[in-house]
């Protein structure tokens, strides 16, 4: 099926896979751009050409959808570095989930996942060619040396604070005027929003509020009633809602941005992106009060956070979860939250035994926080953390 896929295209995908193709070579690593600027349009002539080589490695980011068909005889070894939506019920032989936190990654891309292409979505500024709607790992795959085959979208916005990419390095395949691809509004519940109240009594003004993707942090910051700062790894529609009630105390910062049209419209102009290096800095992070405002799929009776997927099923991955827990519980008056309703889709999700490995560990949790109470673990044995868990499910 696959192959179909990729033997009926168009004759402009066609022209694109002739330019993309001399820059593979069989055993090379392709960094494919993730997030709303994902270069979805060169998704298929980026496969079509890599099957032609044969033996191309593939690295994946965070998919909003699934960029681009995974033919085993065009990428034979699959690597993601988050689930994300579009990879869900995807991983398997030849696709492999990398169990890895965000703030790793530069890393890994200057050593063992060194790309030699990175395809991404650029931006036209007066300066060149910049990343727009994320920056995320891509700048450090650019500095690893990889060569940037570029789609050239004039319909992402001017988020990103980092310098233009060098014109030597950056090749343009195509241009394009797409917008990028947006993110539902979380749906409400009445338990969600009762954990967003519960998560905003914590902030103190002035605080700097990390929140995790989807309704529960979107639900607290909704419910928050001072002035904060966004330190973040993402900013979504509730970021606006923030300013709009005159509660956001500065310029937001994160990596991504993820959320509706409303969100990109409202970033442009604004240079609220940053490499990952810098948002997920720890040290940086924990000068200030950081308050982290986290979900979890499952919590263990410890403390233990698993927020990956269950049984062999990634659903999510590690991404910045443990990095701004643990930046949190090292912030002098900053506090690492963990907020999630006491059950979801039928499972109970405080559990004696994680379904998958901890992707946070238990030491940095200071709070839980569910729709029936709070447990604050700070300064309990394991225990005595277990009793406090009990609690807030009502028990």
């Amino acid at each position: 099926m696959t192959r179909g896929l990729l033997d009926d295209l168009t004759a402009e995908e066609l022209a694109a896979a002739e330019r993309i193709r001399p820059f593979l070579t069989r055993g090379a690593r392709v960094a494919f751009g993730d997030g709303a600027g994902a270069p979805i349009g060169l998704g298929r002539p980026l496969a079509y050409a890599a099957r032609e080589i044969g033996g191309v490695q593939l690295l994946l980011g965070w998919s909003f959808q699934l960029p681009l068909p995974l033919d085993h005889e065009a990428f034979p070894d699959v690597r993601a570095i988050v689930g994300g939506y579009g990879l869900r019920r995807r991983f398997g032989p030849g696709v492999h989930y990398l169990p890895v936190r965000l703030s790793a990654v530069p890393a890994l891309l200057h050593s063992v996942l060194r790309p030699d292409v990175l395809v991404c979505g650029l931006r036209p500024g007066p300066r060149g060619l910049t990343f727009g709607s994320e920056v995320a790992w891509m700048q450090a795959a650019a500095d690893a040396g990889a060569h940037v085959v570029a789609e050239v979208n004039h319909g992402l916005p001017a988020a990103a604070g980092d310098e233009p990419l060098p014109l030597a390095q950056v090749t343009v395949v195509t241009e394009t005027d797409r917008p990028p691809l947006t993110l539902a509004l979380p749906a409400t519940a009445p338990a969600v929003e009762v954990i967003g109240r519960r998560v905003a009594e914590f902030a103190q003004p002035g605080v700097h509020v990390q929140f995790g993707p989807g309704g529960v942090g979107d639900a607290a910051l909704r419910a928050l009633r001072v002035p904060v700062h966004v330190d973040s790894g993402i900013i979504g529609d509730a970021v606006i809602d923030l300013e709009a009630r005159g509660l956001l105390a500065s310029q937001p910062l994160a990596t991504y941005l993820a959320g509706t049209s409303a969100v990109y419209q409202w970033a442009d102009g604004r240079p609220v992106l940053a490499r990952l290096e810098h948002t997920h800095d720890p040290s940086r992070l924990s000068a200030a009060p950081l308050l982290a405002i986290n979900t979890a799929l499952e919590i263990d009776n410890i403390g233990q956070v698993n927020v990956e997927g269950f049984r062999g099923e990634v659903i999510a991955g590690v991404g910045g979860h443990p990095d701004y827990a643990g930046a949190a519980i090292r912030s002098r008056d900053g506090l690492s939250v963990v907020a999630l309703p006491t059950v979801r889709g039928g499972r109970r999700t405080l559990v004696e035994r994680l379904s998958a490995p901890a992707s946070t560990s238990r030491s940095d949790v200071d709070v839980v926080v569910t729709e029936l109470g709070t447990a604050d673990l700070r300064g309990l044995s394991d225990a005595e953390r277990a009793r406090a868990l009990l609690t807030a499910w009502g028990e």
